[in-house]
């Protein structure tokens, strides 16, 4: 199996190897050593539509050392009655099979002072231990470990930058996690749709000080970290083809 570095959010390592081709990535955490927050997160997006509650935007991926293939990524976003929509889609304009993956990482709040006093619920049924670099180890069951959230509960002191699997759905195809005010009145929905796999919920504990745990990143992710090393969920662009990420952002009703 051929295994890529993946150069998103979600993965961190920085080598890759592609038909026996070992290729170097920039470390943009070079503490860890690790390969960070992608090839986008530094380019110039171009507006190609909007109005008073849509907004297109269009980047290029252009072949590079370490990642030599070239992208075309359009990215949605799609404000409506009922709540926020995103669509990320990416096409491969190059001759080859291209790796591919995304993460974004929108930030929740319900208006406490800190995480600690909200009520999170997260559909997952497992979480992926991760050693000191951020990189996984081990994908374990989240029942009995701080990470199970699958009820809501308070945050408190638990700190998360945690990558969560094998998301539970609903009729929709949707997994859905909620940040909840401590008196349960109101509360933020994200949902997670076609094109995820995996999600990372992160409390802010390595930000600014001004910054920590004030919200919570909940970041849906085709793929889990590290998996251009590992190939868990690296999706294959043929020449030509496409991948969309699609989320959102909810209310709820109840």
């Amino acid at each position: 199996m051929e295994r890529w570095n993946h150069w998103n959010r979600c993965n961190r390592t920085s080598r890759r190897c592609r038909r026996g081709e070992d290729l170097q990535l920039p470390l943009t955490e070079p503490e860890q050593g690790n390969a960070i927050h992608g090839l986008l997160r530094w380019t110039s997006w171009q507006v190609t539509e909007a109005d008073g509650r849509r907004a297109v935007f269009r980047a290029t991926v252009w072949p590079r050392p370490g990642y030599p293939f070239h992208l075309l990524v359009r990215a949605e976003y799609d404000l409506g009655d009922a709540g926020l929509e995103v669509a990320v889609t990416a096409w491969n304009r190059g001759v080859g099979v291209a790796p591919y993956g995304i993460g974004q990482h929108p930030y929740l709040t319900v208006g406490t002072a800190t995480v600690d006093e909200a009520l999170l619920t997260v559909p997952a049924q497992t979480w992926l231990c991760t050693d000191g670099s951020g990189l996984p180890v081990a994908e374990e069951s989240v029942s009995g470990t701080p990470c199970d959230f699958r009820t809501a509960r308070a945050i408190g002191g638990t700190m998360l930058d945690t990558p969560f699997g094998s998301l539970h759905r609903d009729a929709q195809g949707r997994a859905v996690v909620r940040l909840a005010h401590p008196s349960g009145e109101y509360g933020t929905d994200l949902w997670l749709g076609e094109g995820t796999e995996y999600l990372q919920v992160y409390t802010g504990d390595t930000l600014p000080e001004a910054q920590r745990r004030r919200a919570v990143a909940v970041e849906p992710m085709s793929c889990p970290p590290n998996a251009f090393a590992s190939g868990t969920s690296v999706v294959a662009l043929e020449p030509g083809g496409h991948h969309t990420m699609r989320w959102g952002i909810t209310v709820p009703d109840d």
